[in-house]
């Protein structure tokens, strides 16, 4: 059986100042959203955080840079974010954008101990930049290397008291890959089950990649709303 915390400041109150941090989710389809609100309110700051994206103005990791708690992103795309657009033009914010696939390859090698891959993504723009190319069958690929970080934070549609971890829809793509390769990871579930509960062959993260769990009731806000015109 994992921690199982009774709150979320608990939950958050081992990340410390400097701290690197892999956050699951996609815009702000299965993000941590109470994981994030508590870390908020515990303060650290100088994080260097690894993310599909950074939230938006008011929910999000865009809590965090709010609060000036960020110091370094790496992400894919940062587009919904004006308080992001404004903290970098100030040069208060310094950002690496990785493409999507390559983000998520770096965050998957990560988790199962590559260090580094070649990849044809990037070559030949600001990507590569600094960046060992070598050739293969005649095309150039660059080397990138993988994420890991001292906390991972995901969120889970359920979850049992061993850790194992079962996504939905969207919240599927980053979240497994996030959980892997974290050095604590902590995850937030929306349900808590008995072991036993969960189908054996619809765990999408085994146990042995989660530290920590806790409940919590999700508001699952929606990034940009789009209505039929009638």
């Amino acid at each position: 059986m994992k921690q199982i915390h009774s709150s979320f400041e608990e939950a958050v109150s081992e990340i410390k100042d400097g701290a690197t941090l892999l956050v699951g989710g996609f815009g702000l389809c299965g993000i941590p959203e109470n994981l994030i609100k508590a870390l908020r309110e515990h303060g650290a700051k100088h994080l260097t955080v690894i993310s599909n994206n950074c939230g938006v103005d008011d929910w999000g990791l865009g809590l965090l840079l709010e609060n000036k708690q960020i110091d370094k992103i790496y992400a894919s795309y940062v587009g919904e974010n004006k308080e992001f657009e404004r903290q970098v033009l100030a040069g208060e914010l310094e950002v690496e954008l990785v493409p999507q696939g390559s983000l998520a390859e770096r965050i998957r090698a990560g988790g199962a101990g590559i260090p580094a891959f070649y990849t044809p993504a990037g070559v030949g723009t600001k990507v590569a930049e600094g960046k060992e190319v070598r050739t293969f069958n005649g095309k150039e690929y660059l080397l990138e290397e993988a994420f890991t970080a001292d906390f991972s934070l995901v969120r889970a549609y359920k979850g049992d008291t061993h850790g194992n971890l079962v996504y939905r829809k969207t919240a599927q793509n980053f979240n497994p890959l996030v959980a892997a390769a974290g050095k604590v990871t902590i995850a937030e579930v929306e349900e808590l089950v008995e072991v036993g509960e969960l189908d054996p062959e619809k765990i999408h993260t085994p146990s042995i990649y989660v530290n920590q769990l806790i409940v919590g009731e999700q508001e699952k806000r929606i990034e940009r709303r789009t209505l039929a015109q009638v």
